[in-house]
């Protein structure tokens, strides 16, 4: 069991779903604010007859400005834009709370040149084609000193951003922001300054440089640097001692303090209320202990989790430093045993329980709960390709098929949805995961979002220029309902999410899997899997509880049955589950 001692969760933690928001590919809220082809081309050149990408057209339909840039398509899809915004966002606020949402993650929002915004321009500000007015926005910027929060002011974006923080309170739910700290773009401030003045630059000490250009051009000798996993446009900010440089962590801090107390009074409600880590483990712990340390003083009820893929979740999650993981574990064990089928019952839970018992207990309500992200395939696609190891990425190019699941694979979604909603543990939904799209892993799991207002056009090119099905691509509305209904069991029920877990039973020949989530031990609801393709008779042992119910009732059906003394006894139909109360 792992040490709990310092240990405290955010009570609000335990209560909320999640969803995950890729901003540019969410909603298209304002067409005034849209992109321009010189602030995203980089080192490519767009000719003049780029334009925004229509939200509902066929995805792998290629414009003609893309053409020009390489026979491939993923020569030109990373320089489309879609237009989503932070007025997208709040337009669909309703939309949210229809679903039961409870809590937002949004990916990065700073200012930046790339559609993912992983690549930040400033952390100081909201990113400018994210608001209402990016030429001013611009304009505001340019006359800052970066280094000087005295001379900060707040542009059309930011203004914004705080008013979508305040509308999301208002309705009783919470929003964090992606801080991508070991790395910014080359865009950013001072790395252009740097790569400028070279050794002459203020922020010599800021990135991790290889080698500085050399005064005398006939010197084969050029300007280098560390980038991300070797993507130089993505320069790593420099380290000492384990930790970030001083200058490097004075700037996040203070931009941390800007966007959890925007005002500076000391009140902490006008701002957001937690952080998603990008790639921690790449920064020094010493770096976390005293950032972490910061946001509790600034909010002591702030969230802040983790981007940590396997075990060493385990080192993370602890009074000193995050509150929660995105749970990966917890999704590649769900991917092995519903998707591939290649781990038993016992298997799948004695992975599950290795996964609680490293945690803090408390930490258990809180860990985000995901099948999928902006980081890999959709989960109906990780369905029709089974057998890929999940943190591997699939594409066309490796054999990943790019069709719209059937309704078997759907019968799959559905079912790791009701369990992914009555375990123990914080759900995350990726954006339209509820509405039901699909696609492979990055850049076809950020297309845009599926409404049920517009109409789309059938997908029916292929990447590669092969045959394909042709697929109606729109809102699936029976899917909506049922991730709409699994959410209302969680947020009407206490026990779904603060009630310890208890498994009843595990038996991997029938392929079954029951608990109990309860308060107390005569307050209880009971899970049935059956991850079987066919109809399983169940008993269920009631000897847990301290007293025996006399009628159970599914909560998704409707149906009741009595039990005897110290048994249920039910029928479950092939590839799904019951919620009995």
């Amino acid at each position: 069991m792992a040490d709990s001692k310092s240990y405290s969760t955010p009570e609000w933690a335990k209560r909320v779903v999640w969803y995950q928001i890729f901003p540019e590919r969410f909603r298209n809220g304002d067409p005034h604010n849209e992109p321009t082809a010189c602030r995203i081309q980089g080192n490519i050149k767009l000719g003049e007859d780029w334009k925004i990408t229509p939200w509902t057209g066929d995805w792998y339909q290629r414009a003609d400005w893309e053409k020009t840039l390489g026979p491939k398509f993923s020569d030109g899809v990373f320089y489309r834009r879609y237009g989503g915004d932070l007025q997208g966002i709040i337009n669909k606020l309703d939309y949210l709370q229809e679903l039961g949402i409870g809590a937002i993650f949004l990916n990065p929002v700073f200012d930046a040149v790339s559609l993912h915004k992983y690549d930040t321009s400033h952390y100081r500000h909201i990113d400018r084609f994210f608001g209402p007015d990016p030429t001013g926005d611009t304009a505001i910027i340019e006359k800052e000193n970066p280094i000087d929060p005295s001379t900060w002011q707040w542009t059309s974006a930011d203004k914004l951003f705080l008013q979508l923080i305040e509308k999301v309170h208002s309705r009783g739910m919470k929003i964090i922001i992606d801080g991508v700290f070991n790395h910014t773009g080359t865009d950013f401030w001072a790395f252009r300054d740097l790569k400028e003045k070279q050794e002459r630059s203020p922020f010599v000490d800021w990135y991790d440089v290889i080698s500085f250009r050399h005064p005398d051009a006939i010197l084969p000798i050029k300007f280098d640097y560390h980038g991300w996993w070797g993507v130089k446009d993505l320069p790593v900010l420099r380290e000492e001692n384990g930790t970030l440089v001083k200058p490097v962590r004075s700037h996040i801090a203070q931009i941390t303090k800007r966007w959890m107390d925007p005002d500076g009074d000391g009140d902490p409600s006008d701002g957001i209320d937690g952080w998603r880590l990008d790639v921690p483990e790449e920064i020094g712990m010493p770096f976390w202990n005293d950032w972490c340390g910061l946001v509790r003083d600034i909010n002591p009820d702030a969230f802040i989790s983790g981007e940590i893929w396997d075990e060493k979740a385990m080192h993370w999650v602890n009074g000193a430093l995050f509150t929660s993981v995105m749970n990966y574990q917890f999704a590649k064990a769900v991917q092995d045993y519903m998707i591939d089928r290649e781990i038993s019952a016992h298997e799948f839970s004695q992975r599950l329980r290795n996964v609680r018992e490293s945690f803090p207990d408390e930490a258990n309500f809180v860990v985000q709960n995901l099948m999928d992200s902006h980081d890999t395939p959709r989960l109906a696609s990780m369905i029709l390709n089974p057998g890929r190891e999940y943190d591997t990425l699939g594409k066309p190019e490796e054999g990943f098929d790019v069709r719209k699941p059937h309704p078997d694979e759907r019968r799959v979604q559905r079912l790791i949805a009701l369990f992914q909603f009555t375990y123990i543990g914080a759900p995350m939904v990726y954006y339209g995961t509820e509405a039901g799209m699909w696609g492979a892993d990055d850049p076809d799991n950020r297309k845009p979002m599926l409404w049920r207002e517009l109409s789309y056009e059938n997908e029916k090119t292929h990447p590669l220029g092969q045959e394909r099905p042709v697929d109606e691509n729109k809102f699936d509305g029976d899917l909506f309902s049922w991730y709409q209904k699994l959410i209302s069991v969680r947020n009407d029920n206490e026990m779904f999410q603060t009630g310890k877990y208890h498994e009843l039973k595990v038996d991997s020949d029938q392929n079954i899997i029951a608990f109990t989530r309860y308060i107390t031990k005569d307050e209880f609801s009971i899970v049935i899997i059956n991850r079987s393709c066919q109809e399983q008779r169940v008993e269920i042992p009631l000897s847990f509880f301290s007293k025996y119910p006399q009628v159970l009732t599914d909560l998704i059906t409707g149906e009741s049955v009595p039990c005897s003394d110290d048994t249920l006894q039910c029928s479950v139909s092939p590839m799904s589950g019951r919620i009995w109360m």
